[in-house]
């Protein structure tokens, strides 16, 4: 609301720019006043509706068991990467009793990927996704390689939480080396001229910024530096290719 009431004042002194500038101040306060009121973590701190944070602490371990149960075993680096997560975001206590719940859950009813994710697209805004998928990745090549199958059960719940085709192979590309990393990092082809390739960089810094992430949470937060700094590293590799200055 108080992006709004900004543009709207700001257009009434300065025209466009200043309803542009307004509304930009008003969205940061907006950002600010939900990230105080009740803390969290990232994914909760972005909900489009409000939420309970059990429900969405249980969904967001169910698809954690999907993508550790997609190459057909359980690999107990992924659990400790999982495990290690959930432990340094929302301490032992808390933990511990999320994942007995989510034991007792599971005994009674299928975990459907499908509804899972169709829950996150009602209440999350889309680069909360991107970073949910990051973090599904994470737990996928935390064993050191990602299996065909593993990457086409991250496809599936990419399309059900509907990231576009360019961010999953942008977000792919951080965890898969190949030789047009950098350029499937920026979503651009090889044949990309230097101002696509410049301005491709803009606007992935600014997709993946931190800023975008409103977190108190110091793992999470980490998390969103980490595919920034991918970004970067990826525009000065093609930067020393290419020469651009």
């Amino acid at each position: 609301m108080i992006k709004w009431v900004a543009a709207f004042l700001g257009y009434f002194v300065f025209r466009f720019p200043g309803a542009v500038l307004g509304f930009i101040v008003g969205s940061l306060l907006d950002g600010w006043g939900s990230s105080n009121s009740g803390g969290g973590t990232v994914f909760q701190n972005a909900n489009k509706q409000t939420v309970s944070p059990a429900d969405f602490e249980l969904n967001l371990l169910s698809l954690c068991s999907i993508i550790i149960k997609a190459d057909g075993k359980v690999n107990q680096t992924e659990l400790d990467y999982v495990r290690q997560y959930f432990l340094s975001t929302y301490g032992k206590e808390r933990a511990n009793a999320i994942f007995r719940t989510f034991n007792e859950v599971i005994k009674k009813r299928e975990v459907s990927a499908e509804r899972i994710c169709a829950y996150m697209v009602q209440r999350t805004r889309y680069e909360v996704r991107l970073q949910l998928l990051h973090f599904l990745f994470g737990i996928a090549q935390a064993d050191g390689q990602l299996s065909s199958s593993e990457v086409q059960k991250l496809r599936e719940i990419a399309s059900y939480l509907r990231v576009g085709a360019h961010d999953f192979e942008s977000i792919m590309a951080m965890f898969v080396k190949s030789a047009d990393n950098a350029y499937k990092i920026l979503e651009i082809d090889r044949s990309a001229t230097d101002d696509e390739v410049k301005k491709a960089y803009r606007n992935m810094a600014k997709k993946y910024h931190p800023d975008r992430v409103v977190t108190e949470n110091e793992a999470i937060r980490k998390g969103a530096e980490e595919k920034f700094k991918e970004v970067q590293k990826a525009y000065e590799t093609i930067q020393k290719e290419r020469g651009i200055s």
